[in-house]
């Protein structure tokens, strides 16, 4: 029986270093944007402080807000599966919608992902396209979440989407708010955005 099939090829080299340098990139970039913004970081700053080329960034990015794409999605999608994990933590499907809310919350008091996501996002990609991205990342989950509430009773009858839409909006103007804010009252803020929703959540709540 022959497995050549069933076995993937071996990397070569040049393929390990191609995404060592794509990975570089990103670490230096994140840095660098949350710590200058989209408008003061160069590319070819981006370049120098991850020990690459300019060929090497244009071999792996367009230009500077294809690389800031990047950037910003690598960083929701950490995000995301810490918040995943919160919610799925949790048998009772309230007390997983509440820990996946504080989850998301703990983040944007991050300061490089609020200025990364919440911040520079829109900056850099424009409204619609920021917007866009962020649905991407987060409507699965909020869909899934106001799911399994109706499906337990514990949310009325309420149309899934709209729901999931308007929690959306919810989740995310708590999130500018904090973002906005100076770092020493982002804790403050935060802590009252929690209190805030959970008294609305606990207001429709069967």
């Amino acid at each position: 029986m022959s497995y050549a099939g069933s076995m993937s090829r071996p990397r070569s080299r040049r393929e390990q270093y191609s995404d060592e340098t794509r990975e570089a990139l990103l670490t230096t970039a994140t840095s660098m944007f949350a710590e200058r913004g989209f408008a003061k970081t160069a590319l070819s700053e981006v370049a120098s402080a991850a020990h690459v080329t300019r060929g090497a960034v244009y071999h792996h990015f367009k230009d500077k807000k294809d690389l800031y794409r990047a950037v910003l999605e690598r960083t929701e999608t950490d995000g995301m599966a810490t918040i995943r994990d919160a919610y799925l933590a949790h048998e009772d499907p309230v007390a997983g919608a509440m820990a996946a809310m504080n989850a998301y919350l703990d983040r944007v008091v991050d300061s490089d992902y609020a200025e990364i996501v919440l911040r520079q996002g829109p900056i850099a990609l424009g409204w619609e396209e920021w917007k866009a991205c962020e649905e991407q990342f987060a409507a699965g989950l909020i869909e899934q979440i106001v799911t399994a509430l109706v499906s337990a009773g514990r949310l009325p009858p309420l149309p899934i989407a709209t729901t999931a839409s308007v929690t959306f909006s919810m989740l995310g103007g708590c999130g500018m708010a904090i973002a906005a804010a100076a770092p020493e009252d982002r804790l403050r803020i935060k802590d009252e955005s929690a209190e805030v929703l959970a008294r609305l959540v606990g207001g429709i709540l069967v």
